[in-house]
């Protein structure tokens, strides 16, 4: 029996990668969290899991051997709030923790994919997976950097593709823009689809920022993927464990987020059976509005992202990526089926 772990698991991406095993028939699952955010069972509650360990105690006792031989860990547990400033605590949770985690895997033989973040790069304006391009803008960028710093040091700096290294399999993923179900108890964090379809939903309208580094107003551009797509990938690592490295975790298309918002208002507009409507007419119709660029995110905020998946492709992994219009829609309906 394949016993996982996975942390983070009643957040956004730890419960899909639970759906995506449990898909499999994989319910020998240790799920760890801190759920002081109770509402976030609600992830869990569909959910196939063999045992629940809160994150305060799970970490030194696996690292004693508590629960067994695990296959592998999902490690999705961290302070995701990119605008936390409180550096302490964000490399208490992002990067010491990790740590303590690699080593207790390697000790216990299991394998580490984990979750880095596109936010490494920060202010670069090439996203692949090389220090010259790594420039993080915010202290929760660094902390999730330095785990992959460690990584390259304590796996070998080319551990990239490794098949018979001093490790167990590690993968770090560089998350970018992801979007999809369970992210509900995120708040602010939350993606700007989930964020849409609220304001949608009660104002009839839908908002975005205004011109911003050289960008047009909605222009800025990230590249949004869908979370089933990231969860696919993941999977594919854990079917390949002689593939390690840190790859980039994207659709490798960089989207303008005035695609998100059109996305968002004509799904809500058909499933009411009105007529789609163009950027343009959306715009002057007042179902989107433009606002001033918040002083608060000026020099922090990343205006282009689109993953390098050269890396990614060179492992094999040829998986097919979901574009905005399509996952957006996707997802939209999903809120819309969830509301009922």
């Amino acid at each position: 029996m394949t016993r996982i772990v996975v942390t983070g698991a009643a957040g956004f991406i730890g419960s899909n990668i639970i759906k995506g095993l449990n898909a499999r028939g994989i319910d020998d699952i240790i799920a760890v969290d801190d759920m002081t955010q109770g509402d976030k069972f609600r992830n869990l509650a569909a959910l196939q899991v063999s045992d629940y360990v809160d994150a305060d105690t799970f970490y030194d006792a696996f690292a004693g051997g508590a629960y067994g031989q695990i296959e592998a860990v999902f490690h999705e547990g961290a302070c995701s709030d990119t605008m936390e400033l409180n550096g302490k605590y964000m490399m208490a949770n992002n990067y010491t923790l990790s740590c303590h985690l690699f080593h207790a895997c390697q000790k216990r033989g299991a394998r580490l994919l984990y979750a880095s973040s596109a936010a490494t790069y920060g202010g670069s304006a090439t996203f692949r997976e090389v220090p010259t391009f790594e420039l993080p803008l915010n202290v929760y960028g660094y902390s999730k950097l330095l785990f992959d710093q460690r990584m390259r040091r304590d796996c070998g700096q080319d551990f990239q593709r490794t098949k018979a290294g001093k490790t167990n399999q590690v993968v770090g993923f560089r998350y970018f823009n992801v979007y999809g179900p369970h992210e509900q108890h995120k708040g602010r964090m939350a993606s700007v689809a989930y964020h849409q379809f609220n304001q949608f939903q009660a104002e009839g309208r839908v908002k975005l920022f205004g011109e911003y580094g050289g960008y047009p107003a909605g222009a800025q551009m990230r590249d949004f993927i869908y979370v089933d797509d990231v969860v696919a990938v993941n999977l594919w690592f854990f079917d390949h464990p002689g593939e390690s490295g840190i790859y980039n975790l994207g659709t490798g298309r960089a989207q303008p987020f005035n695609d998100v918002a059109i996305t968002v208002v004509n799904t809500l507009r058909e499933h009411k059976g009105e007529a789609t409507l163009s950027l343009q007419e959306a715009v002057s119709g007042g179902h989107i509005e433009y606002i001033a660029f918040p002083d608060a995110l000026r020099g922090k905020y990343q205006s282009y992202t689109q993953a390098d998946l050269s890396s990614l492709r060179s492992t094999g992994c040829q998986h097919h990526f979901a574009d905005v219009q399509t996952g957006v829609r996707k997802y939209v309906q999903a809120l819309c089926a969830a509301k009922g």
